[in-house]
């Protein structure tokens, strides 16, 4: 029991963090590409595209499929680090095209 006591001030929680991301003419605003989250965090990342894509986290090798009018939800727990890009895949991408980065941090 005294061992948790000690131990507890170091104990560090993760975070949840949500991210809506707009994609139109297969690009994101400029502001909006890079997403900065750390090791350990819930991670969402809410997708708005205005054509049909199929989004890809490379690293944690996640893919989705979006469509305009919904919105595609990309849901993990960051336990990988390092910077991780996110490309567009699919006929209505413009040659897989890289739309932003996800960056995680070490805790």
């Amino acid at each position: 029991m005294a061992l948790a006591c000690v131990l507890a001030p170091w104990v560090v929680r993760a975070a949840e963090r949500s991210f809506e991301v707009r994609i139109e003419n297969g690009r994101v605003p400029e502001g909006s590409r890079t997403l900065r989250v750390s090791e350990g965090d819930s991670v969402r990342l809410a997708f708005r595209v205005d054509r049909p894509m199929t989004l890809h986290l490379h690293g944690y090798d996640i893919e989705l499929r979006a469509e305009p009018g919904k919105v595609a939800e990309m849901k993990f727990v960051a336990r990988a680090t390092g910077r991780f890009p996110l490309h567009a895949h699919g006929a209505q991408a413009q040659n897989e095209a890289l739309l932003l980065y996800v960056e995680v941090y070490p805790q």
